[in-house]
């Protein structure tokens, strides 16, 4: 019997938000968890399925099991898929292995070679996120109907005035935002990051015990996941034969001071290892000449850049990209954003003014925008090439 007054025409917007913003219940809520097989993405899909979401795992293969195998630590490896299965399984529910290895391939590795090839400093794990877990991932978890996908990735989504924003970590020592710049709009209406408001690594590990997981003690993965043991070099050599050919290194002024052993075993700020000791004053790889096959080497004070131009700008701000926008800027995800100006000069291009000169600031690197208060994250850009001051 319908009380008087009861209208029964109610709206989903009626309803109360849940944890993940739907106005649904989490038993209506479908979620597509990125499993790695470590302990952030295995809370997150623990954490979840407890609290009622219909949740599934997904494990990207994104590379070869045989190597995979040899090499620990390293994310998405054969032991990894092991470890994601295990933890849908205890907590029960359901999850899937999708072979990814021809996209991860085509979209990460082989720019990553080039990259290096033409004197660049590539980040991959950057395009990966882009362009596998991110676009193809997540072009799936839409296709398997979910109302979102969610990964175990410090950083924070807030739902502001003009839609979807991107904030850093609560725990600034585990935050992911200069991995993420490249995190669009419309993505990161769909993305949710769980993890982003705890207050430190310990309390992730802290919750993996609680849920009984297996991988509660599991060491961080330290490297890229396809450079077994941190060597890049021979990853390359492999890929691109002849890339370590020698050549010679030289000072500012075109003086030949010795021989390296290839130009990808260098990169810009490098001190150690040059193998040119005795000439007075340390020297620093200052640039690359990788089509004279040269490294270029000068005084520390060489190496500071105070404008740095970036391509494939990602803008997630909420004023036009254009003009002079003030900015707090990372060259480095191991340094702390700094003041600078920020200067449209086309569509997806601007040049960077840094207040202050960095040093090693080198193309295929980063470079991420950030609100010059609070924590939100404005975007950012791939370094171009490197300019003085």
């Amino acid at each position: 019997m319908t009380m008087p007054g009861t209208d029964l025409r109610k709206t989903a917007q009626d309803m109360p938000v849940n944890s993940l913003g739907f106005p649904k219940p989490p038993a209506q809520t479908r979620v597509v968890v990125a499993m790695s097989g470590g302990v952030d993405s295995s809370v997150v899909a623990a954490m979840l399925a407890e609290q009622g979401y219909d949740v599934i795992g997904v494990t990207l293969q994104l590379y070869d099991h045989g190597a995979a195998l040899a090499k620990k630590g390293a994310c998405c490896a054969g032991q990894d898929i092991h470890d994601a299965r295990r933890v849908a399984e205890r907590i029960g529910f359901p999850h899937y292995v999708l072979d990814y290895e021809n996209k991860f391939r085509e979209s990460v590795i082989e720019e990553f070679a080039d990259a290096y090839l033409a004197g660049a400093t590539p980040v991959p794990c950057i395009r990966c996120n882009e362009r596998v877990k991110f676009r193809d991932l997540l072009e799936t978890a839409r296709e398997l109907d979910a109302d979102c996908m969610a990964t175990g990735h410090y950083i924070r989504r807030h739902d502001g005035k003009a839609g979807a924003e991107l904030h850093m970590a609560a725990d600034p020592n585990r935050d992911q935002s200069y991995f993420l710049f490249s995190t669009t709009r419309e993505q990161l209406e769909f993305l949710r990051f769980p993890l982003g408001g705890l207050a430190s690594k310990a309390e992730t590990r802290a919750l993996a015990a609680q849920y009984g997981l297996a991988v509660a003690d599991k060491p961080d993965s330290q490297d890229i996941c396809f450079v077994p043991n941190g060597n890049y070099a021979s990853v390359i050599e492999k890929l691109r034969p002849g890339s370590a050919d020698p050549g010679e290194i030289v000072d500012l002024d075109g003086n030949v001071l010795g021989e390296h052993r290839g130009v990808i075993h260098y990169t810009i700020g490098q001190r150690r290892g040059l193998g040119i000791g005795g000439l007075g004053d340390p020297l620093y790889v200052v640039r690359l000449d990788p089509d004279n096959r040269r490294v270029i080497v000068g005084p520390k004070q060489a190496l500071a850049t105070k404008i740095v131009p970036v391509t494939e700008v990602n803008w997630l701000g909420d004023q036009p990209f254009e003009g002079e926008i003030a900015i707090n800027a990372r060259i480095r995800s191991t340094r702390p954003p700094r003041p600078a100006i920020l200067r449209a000069t086309g569509d997806r291009r601007a040049e960077i003014e840094l207040l202050d000169p960095e040093e090693g600031v080198s193309p295929g690197q980063a470079c991420v925008f950030y609100a010059t208060e609070g924590t939100r994250v404005l975007g950012g850009g791939w370094i171009s090439h490197r300019r003085g001051g």
